[in-house]
């Protein structure tokens, strides 16, 4: 029994905390952010203001995260993203397949809570921060659930809110809404009309029932559909977390009037129910029922901090290639009306570029603190820019990159600006790299460490089996072959069939930016004439003048039928001129205006378990799986496909890296294939296999006799290993033992 007596007043409890870094906010830039921090050896606070962790991606919200790959609905190919992002992706898909946003909030507090080095703060809120000069020196926080305040000093800060909760207390050079054209010379800078700022949308669950559901709305639900000026797209078949396009706020100050928002999204959303359930047009809803609404919006744009560059809309479409580059996007530039689902606007206005864009370090920090690192979608970007690097995988990687910054600055007495100079961002993009991290068109300088490598057996292409199964050629269809400089390909021996004679043409296309998978250039075509069904020669008259990825593409002949293979490579892949209607609205991308974009044709893969490959024949080898690839630094498929595959006879794999003295290692990381095309979103939106078959699933790694790790159950495609005392070694062996069902595919072996 505790009894207190009467006081004049009483005060809350204090917990002070000293640190590295304190990183504010916990969606996905955040969690990135505090784990590559951690993992790096520094002492890190992670303050999240909500009871779970993932912002926008968690079960508070319930939208599915993305990045470059775009739902695989663009022509950027093996883009998904790497380091912590792409482990917490596949980890979720190990875990939680189905899609499930509860268990994804599992996955994130596991990592979190399990990382060495990382204090988690939930339901805390940053209300203060206290300056030294241009430093920020210490936040103030406040938990209202256990009433307790935080001070939490630190030697560096990371921003990653949303809202630039910390930039704008502590003073730090923001805006907010569209910057006019004539600023930056941005076409798709948006008018009045449009609207300068995105807003916020409120999804919802719907379940079907066995008995009819009475439903009463509210009385602050929307009474007139019609003013929703796109209701005609409402059905009952629908989940509430397609309709992304109930959208509000935009003209409103979306950080000080968010409550307000809030209220108008749930008007919007209880009168949409309202009118599927009650307005008669809709019968098969009688017997469904609202199972989830959120209870906070899904927030897409407030504040943008500046830093010393300003990422816009032509580094995007040009895919300029920055000297600081460290983290790249690839969804489409996409600007919704301010006045969301009032507005007589479309939805969205998207425009994609031919590839992924490059995003530069000087855009992740504030230029007016020394001590500010940002990351997420508060970055120094454009309002046009913004509208694609603002998507969560994108922000997930951004938070990793600022996350090892931040361990380089402290171990270096570096400020940001200083390691963004060209003679210091060498060593992060390196470090980044070297942890799995692809940047496209980078690569990692001697990933081994000066070993020379050798393998017990190369894997050659030379003809895919058919499966009996054959595609009816009523579609554009084209086929992904790397090819060196210097080097022809070979004749191509195909399997066709038509009932009656038909003149098929088969083009070689290729794109022009280097690690592109648009095609702009026609090299060369064949006219096959196919009758019966036969084995067809497809031969090209030309020579590569660049490693680069060829398209060997078929016209569409509806009366024509390809035989496939069950074969699947990675890095060779099977694409359509097709539309994915979440990202476009046609095969084409069609530019109604003068904004600044290009045309060009989508050329789409297939999501598994639907992917397709034709079977072939090659008049000699391809040798597009060299050993010599695992010294080229390279991460991904990326002008060849960078990859070492064994053969198919060698039933018991290994790859041996030597040097001529021994050498002290402390790590190795085991960079391998975990289908990197595969959007692999993290709610909501299912996945076939928990698992993608190429990956080693069982290896042991060797430091000359000694057995230094035995690996089981692996899931993921980046593999550390660190050890605390160094390990002394004239080589290091990779025994490969089991893959998840197809051919073991690896991509380096970095030794530190």
């Amino acid at each position: 029994m505790k009894i207190y007596p009467q006081n004049d007043a009483r005060t809350f409890p204090v917990t002070q905390f000293e640190t590295d870094l304190l990183v504010a906010g916990g969606g996905l830039a955040g969690v990135c952010a505090a784990l590559a921090a951690a993992r790096d050896g520094l002492n890190v606070v992670l303050i999240q203001d909500r009871p779970v962790l993932g912002g926008n991606a968690s079960s508070e919200v319930r939208l599915w995260a993305n990045g470059a790959t775009s739902h695989m609905g663009n022509n950027n190919r093996w883009a998904r993203e790497g380091g912590i992002m792409g482990e917490i992706m596949e980890e979720n898909l190990w875990r939680n397949k189905e899609g499930n946003p509860v268990m994804f909030d599992l996955v994130l507090l596991d990592l979190v809570i399990s990382q060495p080095g990382l204090t988690l703060l939930l339901n805390t809120a940053v209300y203060d921060v206290e300056k030294t000069g241009s430093r920020i020196t210490a936040v103030s926080a406040f938990n209202a659930i256990n009433e307790t305040f935080y001070t939490v000093r630190a030697r560096q800060f990371c921003d990653a809110t949303g809202d630039g909760v910390l930039g704008f207390l502590a003073g730090a050079e923001f805006r907010e809404g569209a910057e006019a054209h004539d600023e930056l010379g941005e076409k798709m800078a948006p008018g009045d009309s449009f609207g300068h700022k995105l807003g916020h949308s409120i999804y919802f669950y719907t379940k079907h029932t066995e008995e009819p559901v009475n439903f009463v709305a509210p009385s602050f639900a929307l009474q007139d559909i019609t003013e929703i000026p796109r209701y005609k797209r409402l059905t009952s078949t629908l989940n509430g977390c397609d309709l992304w396009w109930l959208e509000w706020g935009g003209r409103l100050d979306t950080v000080h009037q968010s409550e307000a928002i809030k209220w108008e999204l749930w008007k919007i959303v209880w009168g949409v129910w309202n009118y599927i359930k009650n307005s008669g047009n809709f019968p098969d809803a009688d017997n469904l029922t609202i199972e989830w609404v959120g209870s906070i919006p899904g927030k897409r744009e407030s504040r943008r901090f500046m830093g010393d560059h300003l990422l816009c809309q032509q580094d995007i479409i040009e895919q300029r290639d920055h000297y600081d580059a460290v983290a790249y996007g690839g969804w489409s530039i996409d600007l919704h009306p301010a006045d969301g689902v009032y507005s007589t606007h479309d939805g969205c206005r998207q425009f994609h570029s031919k590839g992924t864009y490059t995003i530069p370090f000087r855009s992740l920090y504030s230029r007016s603190l020394d001590n500010l690192f940002l990351t997420g979608r508060l970055i120094s970007a454009s309002h046009v820019a913004f509208g694609s690097a603002r998507v969560m995988c994108t922000c997930g990687l951004l938070g990793e990159v600022v996350g090892r910054a931040a361990a380089l600055c402290h171990t270096q007495k570096l400020t940001p600006s200083t390691l963004a100079l060209p003679n210091q961002v060498t060593s992060l993009q390196q470090h980044l790299q070297e942890t799995g991290c692809y940047i496209p068109r980078q690569w990692l300088d001697d990933p081994a460490n000066g070993a020379s490598v050798s393998t017990s057996s190369e894997y050659a292409l030379t003809s895919l089996e058919p499966n009996g199964e054959w595609l009816a050629l009523d579609a554009r269809m084209a086929i992904l072959l790397p090819v060196k400089r210097g080097k022809s390909l070979p004749d191509i021996t195909f399997r066709l069939r038509s009932h009656h004679p038909k003149a098929l043409r088969v083009c070689l296309l290729s794109s022009g930016k280097p690690g592109n998978f648009t095609p702009e250039h026609q090299y060369d075509e064949c006219v096959i004439a196919v009758n019966a069904e036969a084995d067809y020669v497809c031969s090209f008259g030309w020579k590569s003048d660049r490693d680069q990825y060829l398209f060997i593409a078929f016209d569409a002949c509806k009366d024509i039928d390809i035989a496939l293979t069950d074969v699947r490579l990675p890095g060779i892949m099977t694409v359509f001129n097709s539309l994915n209607a979440r990202v476009a609205r046609h095969t084409r991308q069609v530019v109604d205006g003068d904004y600044g974009a290009d045309e060009f044709d989508f050329w789409l893969p297939r999501r598994h378990p639907n992917q397709i490959f034709p079977a072939l024949r090659l008049s000699s080898p391809l040798h597009c799986y060299a050993t010599h690839h695992l010294l080229n630094g390279r991460l991904r498929p990326e002008q060849q496909t960078n990859a070492w595959i064994p053969a198919d006879t060698d039933t018991t794999p290994q790859v041996v890296w030597r040097w001529e003295a021994p050498q002290m290692l402390h790590s190795l990381t085991l960079i391998q294939d975990n289908d990197f095309d595969n959007a692999m979103e993290t709610v909501q939106m299912g996945h076939h296999r928990a698992i993608t078959p190429h990956c080693i699933t069982h290896y042991r790694l060797w430091a000359d006799d000694r057995l230094i790790a035995d690996v089981k159950d692996n899931h993921h495609s980046v593999c550390r290993h660190s050890f605390a005392e160094p390990v002394s070694a004239r080589a290091v062996t990779l025994e490969i033992l089991a893959t998840a069902g197809a051919r073991p595919t690896v991509y380096a072996l970095n030794i530190r």
